[in-house]
This record gives structure tokens, C-alpha cells and sequence, in this order.
């Protein structure tokens, strides 16, 4: 009988380097789904002194040998998450050979079943329940990996590295793979399955020809030319902007329909869930396409800031993703409207980021412990990660930037790293500036708020600026030193006219910044594109409509528009808890209208500019969130806005987003983007008929599901034909029937949680597919108003569900648990059912660690 494991939080003071190291790994793999057999063979060698430690779950161990002795039982000590042998030399062999049922892997972490055959999952843990193993980025080897399965059922052998042989031997196929570069475990790949590929070629910069496969489910392959020539672009942008050529002579991509993540950047063979490779303008989405794309770039960009530069610990995860983040977001800038992908990642950052910086799972871009790694892919790690390294490029400049890149990779390279290793080459590449403050971005958690008040000394013509910093207290942090905040700015005129631009740099608590020669009725534009991850507070009604006429910035255009609304929507709300009615404010319809009227000269620009603030975001500031009252109003100014702008927004409806079907360039998504959301705004008018007429004739998935949303949200006979009609055409196509739960979890219409309930039991909900959970249950959650119904039966649900996947999925689980992390944001009545729910999740036995932790700092 093995001891079980209490749970105890793994800190980043106690990191030690590891006591052996590995050097060469040789795997052969006996494929079987209820008993893989793994023999594995290691090169070891000690660092430090101490007993060798070997982690290890759900494995049967059926032999053990050093340098070709076998061991016998009182040699090694087994746990439930490990094995230790004390009495090692300091140079040997070990050679294991265990046994996994890949088919009862329902964690799809490790080697599991899904569709057609095998996949791994190795990030952050998961070789561990493939061998027995010191899995820690910090032992980096290379691998050598055989494979044998059954000819007829898993023709398709592929792993890490360039294939050195194949064929076929009395019914069994075999297949030889070598990663000539040092890899952690994490980054570890195996696929075996009856696929088929998409194929095509690359050249790189220095001549070499790389051959690039996708690899997908039969029937599939129609799909795939999206992501191919995503991934040809990527590799281009790389080189040509980061000098970053591929490394070996093959590049594949296996796409699997059961998968936690998005994709994983293992080296040579990334390994994709379906939702960001399958991709075909009747089946996808604009959206669709765009985050095909992105994801694409985001893996094959990892290839160095990821694989060839890993990180040194857990610790360290946004060293690699949110470099890798950041990476992407330029890449997508330069594929399509820089200012809108500027505006569409700040609002993914402020909706979910922001939230949980105010809330109990609040936690620094580089966190000080954790009891469960899978909880931290957080968009704190991602997104925020992202931003502090764009607040370095603005910093230092881009020129040093790229240098300081060359310098981290050069220095790092086959190597895990720290962020300390990161900032150290930036700073090498800009001795003039000081970036040492810049870390305590990566240490204190929570968004720091920055107000500005403003003076202006008229004899002499000098406009002062005075900024103050101020950052709320997070778990554990009650005191806050003042960040390194990067404040890209301009002034305009009286007309809106550019005067000058520049960077100040904020650093102290309070600081001021005099400007020569600016007048009185000049005015700043401040935190331009987004120059820091923070708040600006006490910008006036008026200041906000000038802005949001006039700045030359069109990021910072938006966001004045965004801010605006959010203060009148704001003061709304409050008039409606005092009984008054809903009035729409002149401002407001001035602004849209003045969107409307220059929409043609950036489509996609208007677009954006034209969505009210989101739920979330209007909640962000309220004392007491009252979810009933924030959806009311906010509905409230759609019908409105779109009744006071019919004629306008018809116009626009009928002028764009007509191009042809298939026509996914940048120039048709604007188009279509600006149509829908005209098209929005009608149908929250009360007039249907067009979204009714849409969802009959369109052609394409984004203007199918644009009508269907509209639809979705007037319960009645005309949503359900569409519901019904959508399902009987898409019910066998798995990534589409996941949009038909999603756009039901997100209705506004009154009986969206009886709906939502009832499809929890409908036959093709299934809880052991990841992408169909989050398409009903994460993007219920995500509908404020009605997950946070009054009887608390929104709840419930979550709770049935977090309990049910914790036995088999405890990652998605605990990453639904999220949704009840701001209950203290709420009146009595919810929190009370809130915290009830977390209780009730707790009080389960045998709690997963992930589910445990979530719910506990949930609640503490």
C-alpha cells in the first residue's frame, strides 16, 4: 500500500536546482488502450548530493534497473506520486518498464484516447503518468522514441524531432523519432491514430526546406488550408521580424477533438484541439479564423521562446507565455488592423484580467506558491505577462527590444531560464534604462490606478501634469510599492490637432511633468495604445467626448468612447435602483451617430467602436455589482440608441458586409463585422426581420450565427424554428453544435437558465469533451444576468457540473470554478448563495487538488 500525498503548497523561495539530471532519454512505446507498456531508458547523473526522486502517477511499475541490475523491492520506495531509491553512484543507467490504461485516462492529461487513437498532454505534468521521471523544466535531455501499435487502427506514429525510419511488421507498424535539441519532459509528444494529412513545404531563410504536415481526422482535410497557411505566414513574420528560422526538418500539427488548452508547443509536433485548426467558412466563424490563425502563430512561435528557451520552473510560466503572448498580438497587428487587435486584447484583458486582480484569486504575473499548477494558465500569466513585456518595448524602444531578444536567446538558449535572465538581457541592450523596477511587475499582484490632475501657468506657457499611482491590497499583499508604469502620450489642440507625442516614464507614488510652449486649451491624451496594464481615474464627462471625437490615437479614440459610455450606462443604472426610468443620454447617441457617419473610413475601427461596454466591465466599478439592474440598462440604451439611429444603422446594414462567402480577408471581415453589429442594434429595437432573413440566406458561418444570436435572445417561435433549423444542418459537426450551446448559454431571453439546465442532460452534451463544457457551462457563467439568477439556481447548476467533472476533469473543473470567485462583490442575498456553493463544493471527499485550491482561496 502506497502513503498518500497531503497537500502542501509548493513555494518559489524553496526552489532548488535538481539533484540529477538527465541527460538522454530512449522511450519505446507497446500501444495498447488498456495497457500501454512504456520502457524507458536514462542517462542520468547527479548535481548535488541526495537520493534520486522520480516522479510518477498512476503507473504499474514492472521492473526497475541501474546499469542493467535489476532492483529488488527494498531498494526504491513507491508513493502515489513517486518513486525514491537512496542508494544510487553518481553516473548510470536506469532503466523502468511500466504499465498505463491510455482508455481510462479521462484526466487528458498524459497518454489518452480520443477519436481515432493516442495523444499526449504533457504540460505542465502530465509525463509523469507516461514514466517515471524527474518532470521539472529544469532537466532538459533528448529524446529517442520508438513506437509500435496496431497497423489496421493506429497507422500514424508521430513524436518529437525528424522521423529516422518506419514500416510494417506482421500487422503492427512501427516508427523511429529523434529530437536532436535538450527538451524538458513537459514538452514530450506522442500521436498514434488513423489520421490523414494536409501537407505542403517551407523555405526558410537560409535555404533549408522544412516539411510541414497537419494532421487531422478523415474528412477534415478541407479544413485545414486556413491553418497551413497561417502557419507559412508565422514562420515568415519570424524571421523577418525576430530573425528566427526553424530548426529541424519537420513541422507537424496533430489536431485532436479532446483537449484541455488550446494547443500545445511541444517541439516538432505541436498537438491542436480542433477549434483552432479546423476552419472553413460555412463551419467557422470570422472570429474563427482570426483565432486560427493566432493560435497557430502562438505555438510555432514558441519554438524558441518556449522550446529552444524554456523556463527554469513553474514559477516562471509567463517567461514563455506571455513573451509568446506578446509575440502573437504583433504578428496578428501586422496581419490585419493593429489598432483593432489593440482594442479587441484590452478588453479581453480588462473583462477577465482585471476581474480577478480584484478579487480572492488575485495573484502576480510570477506567483510566490502554488498547490496546483494547471490553476495558474491564467490571463494574468497570458495576457498581463504580454503586457509587461510591451511595457519594456515601449520603454526601452524597439530597436533595443529586438536586440535585447537576439541577447536573451543567445544567452539561454537549450536552456530554462528565469525572468530575471529575461530583464537582464533587455537591460543589457539598454544600459541607459533603468529597468530594475520593473520586476515588481512580475511580484505584486492587482491594477494600479493612476489619476492626473492638471495646472497650467499661463506667463509662462507651461502645462503641468501631476500623476499619483495607487494599487489596491490582493491576498497576501496589503502594501504596495509603486510600479514602473510607461506613459505614452500627446497633446492636441482646441481643433484635435496633433501637437506633439512622447513617453513619460511614472515611478514614484506622485510625480509631476511640466510641458513648455502648451497652452490652456490644449488637451493630453493619455496611456496611448494602451501603455500600461492600469486604470485611469477622474477623466470628466467632457474631456472623455472630446476624446472620443477627436484623438488622433484611434486606440485611445475607442477607449474614450468605452469610457464615456460606462459613466453615463453607470449613472443609469443608479437611476434605475432609485425607480427612475431609463433615459438615453444625448452624448452617447451623439457619439454613435458620429460612429456611423465616418464608419466607411475604417469599417472594422466603427465596428468596435460601435459595442456598448460589456457587462462585466460596468459592474467593475459598482460597489455593490447588481447584475439585474446592469443588464436592464445596458439593454435598455441598445434598443434605444437603436431606435433613435434606425435609419443610419440600416444604412449601414445594407452597405456593408456583402462581399462573397468565402472572402476572409481583412477588408470582408470589416465589412461584415460592421454589418452585424448594425444588424445588433436593429434587432434590439424590436425588429427581428432581418436577423430572420439573415439566418435564412446567409451564406457564411459568421452571418449564420450573427442572425441566430439575434434570434436567440426574443424567446418565441422564430428563435426556435432557427435553433431547430441550425441543429438539424450542423448536429454531426462537432465544432459547430458547440456554438448552437453557446449562443443558447448566452441569451438574454428569459428562459435562457431553464434552457441551459435542460440541455446539461440534452443526449449530445458531453461532459467528457472540454470544448463542449465550455461552450455551455463556462459561457453560461459568463452571462451575468442569468447566472446570477436570484433563486441561485444558476448556482446549482455549477456546482452539479464542478462536482461531476472534478472525479474526471478536475482541471476544467476548477477553472469553472472561477465564475463564483467575486461573490463578495454582490448584495447579501447572493453572496450568501455564492458562498453556500463554494461550501458545498468543498465538503466534497477526495476533492481534486485543483478544485480544492480554486474553491478555498475562492472563499477564504
Amino acid at each position: 500500500m502506497t502513503a498518500i500525498t497531503a497537500r502542501q503548497p509548493i513555494n518559489l523561495a524553496d526552489y532548488q536546482p535538481p539533484v540529477f539530471t538527465v541527460t538522454n532519454v530512449a522511450l519505446a512505446f507497446a500501444l495498447d488502450p488498456a495497457a500501454t507498456i512504456v520502457n524507458a531508458r536514462l542517462d542520468i547523473h547527479r548535481q548535488a548530493p541526495g537520493p534520486l526522486r522520480l516522479d510518477g502517477k498512476n503507473l504499474t511499475l514492472l521492473s526497475i534497473a541501474i546499469d542493467g541490475e535489476a532492483l529488488g523491492e527494498n531498494r526504491y520506495v513507491l508513493d502515489d506520486t513517486g518513486l525514491t531509491i537512496h542508494d544510487v553512484p553518481d553516473a548510470f543507467v536506469l532503466a523502468t518498464s511500466v504499465r498505463i490504461n491510455p482508455e481510462k485516462n479521462t484526466e487528458l492529461s498524459g497518454l489518452y484516447l480520443s477519436g481515432s487513437g493516442f495523444f499526449t498532454q504533457c504540460e505542465p505534468e502530465g509525463f509523469r503518468k507516461i514514466t517515471y521521471f524527474p518532470d521539472r523544466p529544469d532537466v532538459m535531455a533528448r529524446f529517442h522514441v520508438t513506437m509500435r501499435a496496431d497497423a489496421a487502427k493506429f497507422p500514424v506514429l508521430l513524436s518529437n524531432g525528424n522521423l529516422l525510419g518506419q514500416g510494417v511488421e506482421d500487422g503492427e507498424v512501427w516508427a523511429e523519432w529523434e529530437d536532436p535539441h535538450p527538451k524538458p519532459s513537459y514538452l514530450f509528444a506522442l500521436v498514434a491514430a488513423n489520421l490523414v494529412a494536409v501537407r505542403d513545404t517551407f523555405t526558410t531563410k537560409s535555404n533549408r526546406n522544412v516539411q510541414l504536415g497537419i494532421w487531422v481526422e478523415q474528412g477534415d482535410e478541407d479544413r485545414c488550408g486556413h491553418a497551413m497557411e497561417s502557419l507559412k505566414r508565422a514562420m515568415r513574420w519570424d524571421e523577418e521580424t525576430f530573425g528566427l528560422e526553424y530548426d529541424l526538418d519537420i513541422f507537424n500539427i496533430a489536431a485532436v477533438a479532446d483537449f484541455n488548452a488550446g494547443a500545445m508547443e511541444n517541439k516538432g509536433l505541436n498537438i491542436f484541439n480542433t477549434a483552432y485548426v479546423l476552419a472553413s467558412p460555412d463551419t467557422a466563424t470570422d472570429m474563427d479564423f482570426q483565432n486560427v490563425e493566432r493560435v497557430i502563430a502562438h505555438e510555432y512561435f514558441h519554438n524558441w521562446t518556449g522550446d529552444r528557451v524554456t523556463c527554469r520552473d513553474w514559477f516562471q510560466l509567463s517567461l514563455k507565455e506571455g513573451l509568446t503572448v506578446f509575440r502573437d498580438q504583433e504578428y496578428m497587428a501586422d496581419q490585419f488592423s493593429a489598432p483593432v487587435k489593440r482594442i479587441a486584447d484590452v478588453r479581453t484583458l480588462r473583462a477577465t484580467q482585471f476581474r480577478d486582480d480584484a478579487g480572492p484569486l488575485a495573484h502576480p504575473v510570477r506567483p510566490a506558491s502554488y498547490l496546483e499548477i494547471n490553476n495558474f494558465y491564467t490571463t494574468t500569466i497570458y495576457e498581463k505577462g504580454a503586457e509587461v513585456v510591451r511595457m519594456i518595448r515601449t520603454l526601452i524602444g524597439r530597436e533595443a527590444f529586438r536586440l535585447g531578444m537576439e541577447l536573451y536567446i543567445a544567452k539561454n538558449d537549450n536552456s530554462a531560464a528565469t525572468v530575471e535572465d529575461f530583464v537582464a538581457a533587455m537591460q543589457e541592450a539598454a544600459p541607459a534604462r533603468d529597468l530594475s523596477q520593473i520586476m515588481r511587475w512580475y511580484a505584486q499582484a492587482g491594477t494600479p490606478e493612476v489619476s492626473v490632475s492638471e495646472t497650467h501657468n499661463a506667463e509662462e506657457n507651461i502645462f503641468t501634469l501631476t500623476f499619483s499611482q495607487h494599487t489596491n491590497a490582493t491576498p497576501g499583499q496589503a502594501e504596495k510599492k509603486p510600479f514602473l508604469i510607461p506613459v505614452a502620450m500627446g497633446w492636441l489642440d482646441a481643433d484635435g490637432r496633433e501637437l506633439r507625442t512622447e513617453t513619460l516614464v511614472l515611478n514614484d507614488p506622485e510625480q509631476s511633468f511640466s510641458f513648455e510652449g502648451i497652452g490652456s486649451s490644449s488637451t493630453p491624451s493619455l496611456f496611448r495604445d494602451f501603455s500600461a496594464p492600469i486604470k485611469l481615474k477622474g477623466q470628466s464627462r467632457a474631456r472623455l467626448a472630446f476624446l472620443a471625437a477627436h484623438d488622433t490615437d484611434l486606440f485611445n479614440r475607442w477607449d474614450a468612447l468605452q469610457q464615456y459610455a460606462s459613466l453615463v450606462l453607470r449613472e443609469a443604472i443608479a437611476a434605475h435602483q432609485e425607480g427612475q426610468a431609463f433615459s438615453l443620454d444625448q452624448g452617447l447617441l451623439e457619439a454613435i451617430a458620429a460612429t456611423l457617419s465616418t464608419a466607411a473610413r475604417d469599417p472594422a475601427f466603427a465596428a468596435e467602436a460601435l459595442l456598448l461596454p460589456t457587462e462585466s466591465l460596468l459592474a467593475d466599478d459598482m460597489a455593490v455589482v447588481d447584475p439585474d439592474a446592469i443588464h436592464f440598462i445596458r439593454e435598455a440604451a441598445r434598443a434605444a440608441l437603436g431606435k433613435a439611429l434606425q435609419k443610419e444603422f440600416a444604412a449601414a446594414y445594407d452597405g456593408f458586409g456583402h462581399d462573397p462567402a468565402a472572402d476572409n480577408s481583412g477588408v470582408a471581415m470589416a465589412g461584415r463585422a460592421l454589418k452585424n453589429a448594425a444588424l445588433a442594434y436593429l434587432s434590439a429595437s424590436g425588429d427581428a426581420s432581418r436577423a430572420a432573413a439573415q439566418f435564412a440566406a446567409a451564406r457564411n458561418m459568421t452571418d449564420t450565427l450573427a442572425a441566430l444570436t439575434n434570434l436567440t435572445d426574443i424567446a418565441g417561435p422564430a428563435r426556435d424554428e432557427a435553433l431547430a433549423a441550425f441543429y438539424a444542418r450542423w448536429n454531426a459537426t462537432p465544432l459547430v453544435l458547440d456554438k448552437w450551446f453557446a449562443v443558447q448559454a448566452r441569451s438574454a431571453a428569459p428562459d435562457t437558465l431553464a434552457r441551459v439546465q435542460a440541455l446539461s442532460t440534452h443526449e449530445k452534451f458531453d461532459m467528457r469533451n472540454p470544448n463542449r463544457v465550455r461552450a455551455l457551462i463556462a459561457s453560461f457563467t459568463g452571462n451575468a444576468a442569468k447566472f446570477h439568477d436570484a433563486s441561485g439556481a444558476g448556482y446549482a447548476l455549477l456546482a452539479d457540473m464542478v462536482l461531476r467533472l472534478d472525479a474526471t476533469n478536475p482541471q476544467i473543473a476548477a477553472r469553472l470554478v472561477t465564475a463564483l470567485g467575486t461573490w463578495r462583490r454582490f448584495g447579501p442575498a447572493r453572496q450568501n448563495l455564492m458562498r453556500t456553493t463554494l461550501e458545498r463544493i468543498l465538503a466534497r471527499e477526495a476533492l481534486s487538488h485543483n478544485t480544492y485550491e480554486m474553491a478555498s482561496k475562492a472563499l477564504a
